[in-house]
């Protein structure tokens, strides 16, 4: 099942989305949990040496606390790509990545910060 995202740019007034613009990206499904939907940069998981992409983020209030909620969508190939890259917080020092998924050894996969892109298309819901 693919679940609904709602993308928010940063300077929302605009009301379109551009590439190379920081963003919130959040589920826009009703949830049963009791925490945000959005998309966050999760802390470095030293036991899988990996950054994972999480939800419980906030949505807006760009900078230095939020620089982990606020990814960008990049042209690759024929397609696009999410990457991390915020530039929310101008003195901030941030790492840039693209997103792209991490299989552990039991098969599950889950979205990380990754050296291999994952290809999105989009499509109106």
């Amino acid at each position: 099942m693919v679940s609904p995202l709602k993308f928010t740019p940063v300077n929302s007034k605009k009301g379109v989305i551009r590439v190379h613009t920081d963003l919130n990206i959040k589920f826009s499904a009703a949830s049963i949990c009791h925490q945000s939907t959005v998309w966050k940069l999760d802390s470095y998981d030293e036991w899988a040496k990996q950054w994972f992409v999480t939800t419980n983020g906030v949505e807006g209030n760009p900078g230095p606390e939020t620089t982990r909620d606020w990814f960008k969508i990049e042209k690759f190939q024929n397609n696009y790509k999410l990457v991390f890259c915020p530039t929310v917080c101008r003195h901030c020092k941030v790492m840039c990545k693209d997103v792209g998924i991490y299989t552990d050894a039991k098969g599950a996969r889950r979205l990380a910060l990754s050296n291999v892109p994952f290809k999105v298309m989009f499509k109106r819901a």
